[in-house]
């Protein structure tokens, strides 16, 4: 097992990819970019590793997010970098040889975190991404509530998502038969190319009504191991989170809740391991809505 580590051209140091929020971004996507930017590598994110701080010259507080991500040869093969005024160079090395070589120590904490996962051989991972449709109008004593569309505010919610949840490169895309859910994720697949598949398995309707499978919809995506994205309701979503609990053996706990208590365009990414989902629940990241 290999990292990847970069030397800077001005700072004279080696160290982990890393860099700058650029405005209206969120942490994901600067990941993702940055790394691009700095190695030529265009990455889907893993596992999250941890967060350092680093104290400025001025006096501030840097704080930066950590992301495993896995690259394969053919990719590297493509790799578009070239030595440039902020990067000289960029080096693949073992685990080993860059607890010494990386310049700070913050740094060797995050590979450590990382060495954690090669050692439990979990490195290799998918997503589960539980999403909770935009702002919906609201109930009404005329029409099915499956059929409340977005609200302006919804329709921005649902824009907004689509940098964020790109950042991991889902492969499917399951939703709700509902309106309010399928305009939810309609630009992220129109972003991404990637059809919607509607299930009403997972709809509000069907919760109440006794109807509710989300164990075989659950189940799939865990077998399948490929990230993807369940677009549902707020009263489905624990359901959700607890399926996947009892997909991988993993055990209930407030944490999981929490992170199905989203808010309209609000979701969490539940991070399994490729090679053993039954390894349980890696890591949870809960994201709020950003419009």
């Amino acid at each position: 097992m290999q990292v990847l580590l970069i030397h800077r051209t001005v700072h004279g140091d080696v160290t982990i990819p890393k860099g700058k929020v650029d405005p209206g971004e969120t942490l994901p996507r600067t990941a993702v970019r940055e790394v691009e930017e700095e190695t030529g590598l265009a990455v889907a994110l893993g596992v999250p590793l941890g967060v350092s701080h680093y104290d400025m010259p001025d006096g501030r507080t840097k704080i930066v997010h950590y992301w495993a991500a896995e690259i394969t040869p053919d990719a590297i093969a493509r790799s578009t970098f070239v030595p440039n005024g902020e990067v000289a160079a960029i080096e693949w090395v073992t685990i080993k040889k860059a607890r010494t070589y990386l310049s700070y120590p913050a740094d060797v904490t995050i590979l450590e975190a990382f060495s954690a996962l090669v050692d439990a051989g979990v490195t290799r991972t998918f997503a589960v991404i539980a999403l909770r449709h935009g702002k919906a109008a609201a109930r009404t004593g005329t029409g099915p509530d499956a059929r409340r569309p977005l609200t302006a505010r919804g329709v921005k919610q649902a824009a907004s998502l689509v940098d964020t949840i790109t950042a991991w490169r889902p492969l499917r895309i399951i939703s709700s038969t509902a309106t309010r859910c399928v305009t939810t994720v309609a630009p992220l697949a129109a972003a991404t190319g990637i059809p919607i598949k509607q299930s009403e398995l997972i709809s509000q309707d069907a919760l109440e009504s006794g109807e509710a499978d989300v164990r075989t919809v659950v189940g799939k995506r865990v077998r399948a191991r490929k990230t993807a994205v369940l677009c549902s309701h707020g009263p489905v979503l624990p359901e959700i989170m607890r399926e996947i609990a009892l997909a991988t053996g993993s055990q209930t706990s407030t944490a999981l809740f929490d992170a199905a208590d989203l808010d309209t365009g609000g979701f969490s990414i539940v991070h399994l391991s490729s090679e053993n989902p039954a390894a349980g629940i890696l890591a949870i990241e809960t994201y709020p809505a950003t419009a």
